[in-house]
């Protein structure tokens, strides 16, 4: 009576709160899963677990993908083996997790992530002021597993042997009517994980699917949540947001949900901006079409073309106040990346792939003597290449220097002395910054009369 009192105010079904205790079974006629798209490491480790006597399922982002005829990338498992039983069981398994322990099972380079069944979250798990858990190893059935999954197209189970799905929440449904639908009571989840305000975007800007009315409207309100959050998982649910393959879109959505504040600073200002705009347009549509293409990406040149108009803003004001060119660069450089690790816990390899890829742009532009030669030795060449043509797609500076470098690199060491041969423009020979000539202290009568001449 208390539990449907419960549901009746806070208007929540029965089934976002308790979970199904038994699921909706589809067999392969109803689900039409392609068995080629699963990976035949997965299988192994749920068959392995299956003869050793345990339950083992291709649990949550895996099953959302194979539903809609996408290949997944990771392959997660959820059995109801303990992290220690699981890791008896293969030759190269670790246990690692704080928060929930998991398990890795390491077949070459594919990892394949195992969890065991987690039960209804303790009152007593430790949390921080805010009410985010912070440690939860709980084990419990495979309804209550499935309770304490995000949203219901991640809360499903296939198993290989039968080619059956288990649907614990209508996830099926919301999958063919676009739906992402938070699990549970939206307010309590997101507080118990703040992340979960980062991927619901991410989701809804991937999947193209239509975020449900009761998950959506906390969001604004709980999005300062995420400033609780460690720095190290924003940033590496940013790092998935935007190397999802739809990464513009993903920003708009932040954006839209009011979740961009402190996590991409300025971010606001630079998008109404015409260069600014453009610039981070062209950025991040080549990275997700090279994501289409199954290219590799470097989140050192994401974040570094996101963070260049913040960068290019700095570097006017020191040199306006007087500092050199290079200097003043490597100041502004300093800024932006300070003030970004604070919110995003950016790696020292990362930033560092930045720092180079923005200090080689006005190298770029001195196209005399020695210069350009030293350029082709630098080991982000590529990177600062990439970057240099984006600067000019967009308009921020001569398409003309673009083109020269395409030249410039691609001939042979007669078509290199020709090139550097022509006459360079102002631009170029302007470019190493003149010495300061000291003012001389001239009587006054001279700075009055000043001279007309």
């Amino acid at each position: 009576m208390i539990k449907k009192f419960i549901r009746r105010i806070l208007g929540v079904k029965k089934n976002q709160t308790d979970g199904h205790a038994s699921p909706v079974i589809l067999g392969p006629k109803d689900h039409a899963i392609n068995p080629q798209l699963l990976s035949s490491n997965a299988v192994r480790v749920t068959q392995t677990l299956q003869e050793a006597g345990f339950k083992a399922f291709v649990v949550g982002g895996a099953v959302r993908d194979l539903l809609l005829g996408v290949k997944p990338k990771d392959f997660d498992v959820a059995t109801n083996a303990t992290p220690e039983q699981v890791k008896r069981l293969f030759r190269r398994a670790f246990i690692i997790g704080k928060r929930f322990q998991i398990v890795h099972v390491m077949f070459g380079q594919e990892i394949i992530e195992v969890t065991t069944f987690r039960g209804a979250s303790a009152d007593s798990a430790p949390k921080d002021e805010h009410g985010r858990v912070l440690r939860d190893n709980t084990f419990g059935e495979q309804h209550e597993d499935a309770a304490r999954r995000d949203f219901t197209i991640n809360a499903m189970y296939y198993d290989p042997a039968s080619q059956t799905v288990l649907d614990y929440h209508d996830g099926v449904a919301d999958i063919r009517n676009k739906t992402l639908r938070m699990i549970g009571v939206p307010e309590a989840r997101y507080r118990e994980d703040p992340v979960r305000l980062l991927r619901v975007v991410r989701f809804a800007a991937k999947l193209d699917f239509t975020i449900d009315p009761a998950t959506r409207s906390p969001i604004h309100v709980m999005a300062p949540l995420v400033n609780n959050v460690p720095a190290a998982r924003v940033f590496d649910e940013m790092l998935k947001l935007l190397m999802s393959g739809h990464a513009m879109a993903c920003l708009q959505q932040l954006r839209t949900e009011g979740l961009h504040h402190g996590l991409l600073p300025l971010l606001d200002v630079v998008l109404e901006q015409p260069l600014g705009e453009k610039f981070v347009t062209l950025a991040l549509n080549n990275t997700d079409e090279r994501i289409r293409h199954g290219k590799p990406v470097s989140p050192g040149f994401l974040f570094a073309s996101l963070l260049w108009h913040q960068v290019v803003e700095k570097w006017n004001a020191y040199q306006a106040a007087g500092e050199y060119p290079i200097p003043a660069l490597h100041l502004a450089a300093d800024d932006v990346l300070d003030t970004q690790t604070e919110k995003l816990a950016l790696q020292r390899k990362i930033a560092s792939d930045m720092r180079d890829i923005w200090a080689m742009q006005p190298r770029f532009e001195r196209r005399v003597g020695k210069s350009p030669y030293k350029m082709l030795e630098h080991v982000r060449l590529r990177a600062g290449y990439d970057f240099l043509l984006l600067r000019c797609a967009s308009g921020e500076i001569d398409q003309e220097i673009g083109d020269w470098w395409t030249d410039f690199m691609a001939a042979d060491s007669p078509g290199r002395e020709t090139l550097l041969a022509k006459k360079p423009k102002a631009s170029d020979e302007a470019q190493p910054p003149k010495k300061r000539r000291r003012r001389r202290n001239k009587p006054k009568q001279e700075h009055a009369g000043g001279d007309t001449a």
